[in-house]
């Protein structure tokens, strides 16, 4: 496949610098370590499961210092878990049944512009029948979120989605068939803050069936 280099796309320099830039990042890799390459590319084995947010600012691996090839992630508008997305569900079976992964972690993270917008009544477009989910969080916590300071009302609902997608994770059958098999699997609810990168768990892990 031709690069944009190759097919003459005019206003395309952007592009062409993260190809320099991965060029320059592999060598770099190669230098300090020859066998980097070689070790990464044979089969994945990570013992994690990430499913968060699609934001731009959050890295998975950076965040908790593990290498590539540590922890399988999965993203979406706002860290849902909806028993419909068949995109969720596959990440979530694989990881499951295949990489035999002991640790699902749902992590949201505060600031987040989906549940911001979930917090309001304004037309977002399309995105709105993804956001409806949040809100179903934020009418379930309504009289939590209506104790909560205008200032902390968007933190709140984060930590409460999280919670919620905890729970969703727990009644897939998924997971309610690894548990009923004796697997060693535990879900845990995460929320990771931009202002000082800690990761703050919210002490709701489950690790079997109720």
């Amino acid at each position: 496949m031709k690069t944009s280099r190759h097919l003459g796309v005019k206003g395309m320099s952007g592009i062409e610098d993260l190809f320099e830039n991965n060029r320059k990042w592999a060598n770099s890799v190669k230098a300090a370590e020859p066998e980097y390459f070689n070790e990464l590319s044979g089969q994945q084995a990570p013992e994690y499961l990430w499913i968060g947010c699609s934001d731009s600012r959050i890295a998975a691996n950076q965040i908790v210092g593990m290498e590539p090839g540590s922890i399988f992630v999965h993203r979406n508008i706002a860290n849902v878990v909806v028993h419909t997305d068949l995109n969720c569900l596959s990440v979530m079976q694989y990881a499951v049944e295949v990489l035999k992964v002991k640790h699902i972690m749902v992590v949201g993270h505060y600031g987040c512009g989906g549940v911001q917008a979930s917090l309001g009544d304004a037309d977002n477009g399309l995105i709105d029948n993804w956001l409806e989910h949040i809100r179903d969080v934020k009418r379930k916590y309504q009289v939590e979120l209506a104790a909560a300071p205008d200032a902390e009302r968007g933190d709140r609902l984060v930590e409460y989605n999280v919670v919620e997608q905890v729970e969703h994770v727990c009644q897939t059958t998924i997971v309610k068939n690894a548990w009923r098999r004796g697997d060693e699997l535990s879900v845990h609810g995460w929320v990771y803050s931009l202002r000082d990168g800690i990761v703050n768990d919210l002490e709701v892990t489950r690790n079997t069936l109720v």
